[in-house]
């Protein structure tokens, strides 16, 4: 593995383009790009999108143009999330790209040990497992286990195994091939203002992956206390129904692809719903279900909502939501009991994610 510095001429090809949209973070930016520069792996080059900032944070880009020309800047008005990353994908030269989001930062050998994945399977994408991290009141990391070890360093087709596309998108962190996601022309939904625009982009690279493999350790660390974050805005939160319209109007122009995916889709959109219910303001909680019946009343007359994806508990939930909003947002409201929970728990995950949750639930009390 080299170490040494970056030698590559100007205008010659990286293997990996890392994309690092910002906007507004220089609380957090020069940590998320001092990651990179640190990189076990030196063939790279970082794209830093610049989406109209006011703060520092194009002054912080600056300093890492200066020192190391493997940094790179695009300046641009502010027109959201979206735009920025495809602009980013236009500009890539790797044959690999990855994302880091501005407010996160990488572990030295996390490029290394996704390229390492994606060359040896041959595959579209690897993705590994990240953090949920805390920078206050004291810093921690919980790991996330997106996919467990049984499944990983072996070549998976989504196509066959769509458990996929129910885990956590977390597009940054993955590799991807550049040249699949451009003969396939995924890109993002460019919706100004918006949030959550790695749902459709997440689809539309498992709905035509056939090469994916997993890596189990984490890399990433996912900052989970950056008051800006998008679920604190019910404006945001809303914009999850723009991404699952975004991925019905992209299935509809290939067919072959919707009678396949519409229903993974609807499926999916659930289980995206009641994440963010439960994480939005209680006065915006009815709202938000109200939302989710009208989408799923939609799916339903579309012939894309089959029951049999649905777990016992989740189509349930829907049902109620489907009856009354209100009505669901009332039963969700009484206090969950212990045993409750760990039935659940069991029903999602095993007695492991009951052991994870319980640890979790004292911890929170000795805090």
């Amino acid at each position: 593995m080299s170490t040494a510095p970056d030698t590559r001429a100007e205008g010659s090809t990286p293997a990996i383009s890392v994309l690092v949209p910002i906007y507004n973070v220089e609380r957090y930016l020069d940590e998320c790009l001092a990651s990179l520069k640190a990189q076990t792996f030196t063939d790279f080059e970082v794209i830093c999108i610049n989406d109209g900032s006011t703060d520092s944070s194009r002054a912080i880009i600056g300093r890492y143009l200066d020192a190391d020309p493997r940094f790179r800047v695009i300046d641009k008005p502010n027109s959201g999330y979206g735009a920025s990353m495809n602009r980013g994908l236009d500009e890539a030269r790797g044959e690999f790209v990855t994302i880091l989001e501005s407010d996160d930062f990488m572990e030295p050998g996390g490029l290394a040990a996704l390229h390492e994945a994606i060359v040896r399977h041959d595959a579209e994408v690897a993705k590994a497992n990240f953090w949920l991290y805390w920078s206050t009141p004291s810093e921690r990391d919980d790991f996330f286990e997106v996919f467990t070890p049984d499944v990983c360093d072996r070549v998976i087709d989504p196509r066959v195994d769509d458990s996929v596309f129910y885990a956590k998108p977390s597009i940054w962190s993955a590799l991807y091939r550049r040249r699949f996601l451009t003969e396939h022309g995924i890109r993002f939904l460019e919706t100004p203002g918006a949030s959550f625009q790695d749902l459709s982009f997440t689809f539309k690279v498992w709905a035509c992956a056939s090469r994916l493999t997993w890596v189990y350790p984490a890399f990433v660390h996912y900052r989970q206390d950056n008051e800006n974050s998008s679920v604190n805005s019910m404006g945001k939160v809303n914009a999850v129904f723009d991404e699952y319209g975004e991925i019905g109007r992209w299935l509809a122009g290939r067919p072959e692809l919707e009678e396949r995916f519409a229903r993974v889709k609807a499926k999916m959109m659930y289980d995206s719903c009641i994440w963010n219910y439960e994480r939005v303001a209680d006065k915006h909680k009815v709202e938000l279900l109200t939302l989710t019946r009208d989408a799923f009343l939609a799916e339903q007359a579309a012939g894309h909502l089959d029951i049999r994806l649905f777990e016992p508990w989740k189509l349930t939930g829907l049902q109620t939501i489907l009856l009354s909003p209100a009505r669901s947002h009332a039963e969700r409201s009484v206090p969950e009991s212990t045993l409750s929970k760990v039935k659940r728990n069991l029903r999602a995950g095993g007695p492991k994610r009951v052991l994870v949750a319980a640890s979790r639930a004292l911890r929170d009390k000795v805090r």
